[in-house]
C-alpha cells in the first residue's frame, strides 16, 4: 500500500511538472514575439524623433543667424 500511495505521488508529481513546463515554454516565447514586436514599433518613434530634434536644432542656428545679421544691421545704423 505504501508503494502504491508512493508511486502514484510520483506519478501525479512527474505530470504535473511537465505539464507547467510546456505551458511556460509557449508563454514565454509568445512573451518575446510581443517584447520584440513593441521594441520595433519604440525604435521607430525614437528615430522619428530624433530626426525632429535635428530639424528643429537647423531651424534655430538659422533663426541664430537671421538675429545676427539683423542685429549687425542696427548697430551698423546707428553707428
Amino acid at each position: 500500500m505504501k508503494k502504491l500511495l508512493l508511486s502514484s505521488a510520483l506519478v501525479f508529481a512527474m505530470g504535473f511538472s511537465l505539464t507547467s513546463c510546456r505551458d511556460t515554454d509557449k508563454k514565454s516565447d509568445d512573451s518575446v514575439i510581443i517584447i520584440e514586436k513593441e521594441t520595433d514599433k519604440t525604435e521607430g518613434a525614437l528615430e522619428k524623433a530624433g530626426k525632429a530634434i535635428d530639424n528643429a536644432a537647423k531651424e534655430v542656428k538659422e533663426a541664430g543667424k537671421a538675429v545676427d545679421s539683423a542685429a549687425k544691421e542696427v548697430v551698423g545704423d546707428d553707428n
